[in-house]
């Protein structure tokens, strides 16, 4: 009997109507010249071929008696014809009409009376720019069963590196199948388990006692973590916004892909690293967006990031993750700082989570706890305690590495892979990339009444790209102008806060030339002849 792990089973604890537990991506895909039949009976065909090397597609739930502790999975047939379905979309459809698919679908629980995923093929889509034909896939996977790595190596399983595919590694299975579990097997198996676990625990404790103690006394002595000096602070409450509320069933989904390549290149002159600018590009974006909303805190936003507790090579269908806490640096209108802030945050979360990384729980034992979590969750959505409480972080991002190769699924080339993932009470928005192939793409995931303007905030981060590139960069000759005193000053800064800080160097030029003028009128001081070099860049 193989009974879900607590992290595991958690997610299925945590399910309610407002916060479904699955994951999942929207692909898009181009079919070959001369393509026969139609993609969802080709889908059918290839996965009924992959199955048997997917065992995680082919398991149920089996809940223990009284539901007193974790479930456990049993094999099951998959009905592939109740697991991928047609999803009919007016002719011509695009991005936005998918998008306004995935909204509604994501918000739709999975049935748990069967293995715990499905697909839907759209049909419908405009042709691509080179005539070929086009379709959509959307899937979701119940987050109890992967996480974002696992969920990796089970595409690796399903895809393809060439169109013509390739022939199933499965080797035979001496395994008995167990489709359902006696009382006497759940009860013995229930207690088996759970005297391991605790005996695990015992004698796991003084080394995880030994390990809080050096992480402790590591965080005290650099203060990096908790802000000491000039280094930001993680571990803080993080500002009142209009994500941090209860959330209801609606969903709003919007994507958006950049360049992997130039994002590579821009980490190596700022000397960041991808999950770096992910964090900064989707800071800036923020700071945009509720800028122009005029409700940007004066705190930084702070962000729970995912990191993996995965070892290298490890590809078992189960969750191994953890979460942490990353500040945004969304209070600081200077894009260089920001970056610096960005940087130096997640430097200081990853030095203190790699000593954690060891002793972090993914397993503990489960009698009782499903009364509780079910219980605890019911009484947090319907109190609404979200928004009574404060909050440690106020949005989800998460950066999962993907293949870097072009993947074929049934003969199709798959262009995009938007991942779409989990929003919970007190954290109504989850940015979850991924990079695929030459891009880096973002799947953003809000709850419909919080935020059902997502789409402006993924071209936010499609302008924070742009600024990006413009940025001096490590080197450059020209110096940043000196800030502005005063009241004038003061208000040129409210200036580039509502603009995102993406004021370029000509618009700072002709900015600051302009409060010149005013402040000579105002005070009757001869205003400064221009340099030449403005003169000949005509400011």
């Amino acid at each position: 009997m193989k009974q879900l792990s607590g992290l595991d089973a958690t997610f299925l604890y945590l399910e309610t109507p407002e916060m479904p537990m699955h994951v999942g991506a929207l692909h898009v895909f181009e079919l070959p010249p001369g393509y026969p039949g139609t993609f969802l009976s080709a889908l059918r065909k290839h996965m009924a071929s992959r199955l048997a090397a997917a065992p995680v597609l082919r398991r149920r739930l089996w809940w223990m008696p009284l539901n007193l502790a974790n479930p456990a999975w049993v094999d099951a047939e998959p009905d592939l014809r109740q697991h991928i379905v047609a999803v009919k979309l007016p002719r011509h459809s695009g991005m936005a009409e998918l998008e306004a698919a995935v909204s509604r679908l994501h918000a739709v629980l999975l049935d748990r009376q069967r293995p715990l995923w499905k697909m839907h093929v759209f049909e419908g889509l405009a042709s691509g720019a080179n005539g070929l034909r086009r379709v959509a896939l959307y899937t979701q996977l119940h987050h109890a069963a992967v996480d974002g790595q696992a969920a990796v190596a089970l595409a690796n399983t399903l895809l393809d590196l060439s169109a013509q595919g390739r022939p199933a590694e499965v080797r035979a299975s001496r395994r008995v199948k167990v489709f359902r579990l006696e009382m006497t097997e759940m009860l013995r198996g229930v207690l088996g388990n759970q005297a391991q676990k605790v005996a695990a625990i015992v004698r796991g404790l003084p080394a995880t006692v030994g390990t809080l103690k050096d992480a402790a006394t590591h965080a005290l002595a650099t203060s990096a973590l908790f802000g000491g000096g000039n280094a930001p602070s993680n571990l803080t409450l993080a500002p009142r916004t209009p994500l941090n509320v209860s959330i209801g069933a609606g969903r709003a989904f919007a994507s958006v892909s950049l360049p992997l390549a130039e994002l590579k290149e821009l980490g190596l002159a700022h000397d960041a690293t991808i999950n770096d600018l992910v964090l900064m590009l989707c800071s800036s974006a923020l700071r945009r967006h509720y800028g122009r909303k005029r409700s940007l805190p004066r705190k930084s936003l702070v962000a729970a990031v995912p990191i993996s507790l995965r070892e290298a090579g490890d590809r078992s269908a189960d969750n191994q993750a953890s979460m942490s806490l990353v500040s945004l640096g969304t209070h600081l209108a200077d894009p260089l700082e920001r970056l610096a802030h960005v940087k130096a945050a997640a430097a200081a979360m990853k030095a203190t989570m790699g000593q954690l990384r060891s002793i972090l729980p993914t397993d503990y034992p489960s009698l009782g706890m499903p009364w509780l979590i079910e219980a605890a969750t019911a009484l947090y959505g319907r109190a609404r305690v979200a928004e009574r409480m404060p909050q440690v972080a106020n949005l989800v991002i998460s950066n999962v590495p993907g293949p870097c190769v072009p993947l074929y699924m049934a003969g199709a080339r798959m262009l995009t892979n938007y991942p779409t993932s989990i929003i919970v009470h007190g954290m109504a928005l989850n940015i979850t990339v991924q990079s695929y192939d030459q891009s880096l793409d973002f799947g953003l995931m809000a709850d419909a009444q919080a935020m059902p303007d997502v789409r402006e905030l993924a071209d936010a981060i499609a302008i924070a790209f742009d600024d990006l590139r413009v940025l001096p960069r490590p080197g450059d000759a020209e110096p940043a102008p000196a800030p502005l005193a005063g009241l004038v000053g003061q208000a040129t800064r409210r200036l580039a806060t509502g603009l995102g800080g993406a004021v370029t160097k000509a618009a700072r030029r002709v900015v600051d030339s302009a409060v010149e003028t005013a402040v000579a009128q105002v005070t009757h001081r001869p205003r400064a002849p221009a340099t030449a070099k403005r003169r000949r860049s005509g400011a």
